[in-house]
Parts: structure tokens; sequence; C-alpha cells
């Protein structure tokens, strides 16, 4: 059976800071692109429907969909309550699910709401509990490394830019912590690991080495 992974990155972000976390799902056996989108400048809107025209296009028969940060916003809004999509897991790391303390911080000072650009309404606000059909898992850090922390009052446990508190939504299937910061989630290889045993069984397993 034919499985491919699409990742999608965060705010400020491109698609080249995901080669790592690609590289390692890519042993691990999947196939793997990455979605550039304009995270800014189009906002989620462009980048979902994007996103479930590469799903439909793509010839494998399981697609699972892995997104940092802002990332994992999209791939849950891209599928939820759509039919006829590929059949697959998610996994978020980092997500600001539950909205961002820090996006509301940089929100509420001159400019901030600017550079936000049309991804701010998603992360100042959050999402709805998730009610899709597809199973979703949340890594999220608790290194408490990043510039997030002068700007938004993020409550502890955090990872810089994201509390843990955060990205617990109501209706995903698994959650887990690890020591790394925002960014770091994406070079972690407990991180690949624990992302490979959630697309293969809908859980998150201890990471064995």
């Amino acid at each position: 059976m034919t499985e491919h992974v699409i990742l999608l990155h965060g705010i400020w972000m491109r698609a080249f800071t995901l080669q790592s976390l690609a590289r390692r799902l890519r042993v691990a056996g999947y196939t793997v692109e990455t979605l550039d989108y304009a995270s800014v400048f189009g906002g989620i809107e462009p980048a979902i429907a994007r996103l479930r025209e590469r799903m439909r296009a793509v010839d494998a028969e399981v697609v699972h969909l892995v997104g940092h940060s802002l990332g994992g916003v999209v791939a849950l809004e891209a599928t939820r309550g759509v039919r006829k999509l590929p059949r697959g897991r998610t996994v978020c790391l980092g997500p600001p699910l539950r909205g961002s303390a820090v996006a509301r911080g940089l929100a509420s000072v001159p400019g901030g709401r600017w550079l936000l650009g049309h991804s701010a309404g998603a992360l100042v606000d959050g999402l709805d509990a998730w009610t899709g059909s597809r199973q979703v898992g949340v890594i999220a850090g608790r290194l408490p490394l990043g510039l997030g922390i002068a700007i938004g009052a993020l409550t502890s446990p955090h990872d810089g830019t994201v509390s843990v508190e955060e990205t617990l939504l109501p209706g995903i299937s698994d959650h887990c912590t690890v020591a790394a910061s925002h960014t770091g989630l994406l070079f972690s290889a407990e991180v690949a690991d624990l992302t490979v045993g959630f697309l293969r069984a809908g859980r998150f397993a201890p990471v064995r080495r």
C-alpha cells in the first residue's frame, strides 16, 4: 500500500525548513512532499484550497498530513467536514489550536497585526473542537526557548512560542510533549519517531532506540 505524507510549515517560514523531518519520514518508508504557501500575504484559505487539491492529485492510497505550528491549523481546516479526500492521519507539531497568546500580544501593538497578515484570525482565535473523521495527533514542545516569551503571556509549560495548553484541542486522538523548542520540533529525531508511530497506529508510543 502506497502511503504519502504532505508536510506544511508555519507562519514566516518556508518549505525548506521541513527538509530534516522529510528525510526521516522517507527513511521510514513514506513518499514525502512539502507544501509551500504564503502564510502572511495569502493566509490559510488559499493554503487550504491548495492542500485539498494536492491531496486529491496524489497517486497514493493513503495521504497523511504533518503540519508545524500554523501548518497544523491548515491541515485540520483542510480536512474538516470535506468528503472525497484520501484517507490518512494528521500530526500537528506545536500547533496553536486553541489560539495563540503570542499572536494576540503581537496583534495588540502597532503594526503587529500587519506582521500576522491574513493568518491573524486563525492564530488569534483558534479552532473549534475537532469532529472530523481523520485521527489527529498533537506533539507539543516544553523547552521554553523562543522570542515569543517577550511578546505574549505564555502559560507554562511552553516551547517559547506556543504553550502546551494552546495545543490541547477537544476531539483529537492523542497528545504528547517532548523536550524541544518550537523550531526544534522540526529537527528532533524523537519527534520524527513519534510522528511515524502515530501515522502507523493512530497513537503515540514511547520512542525505542
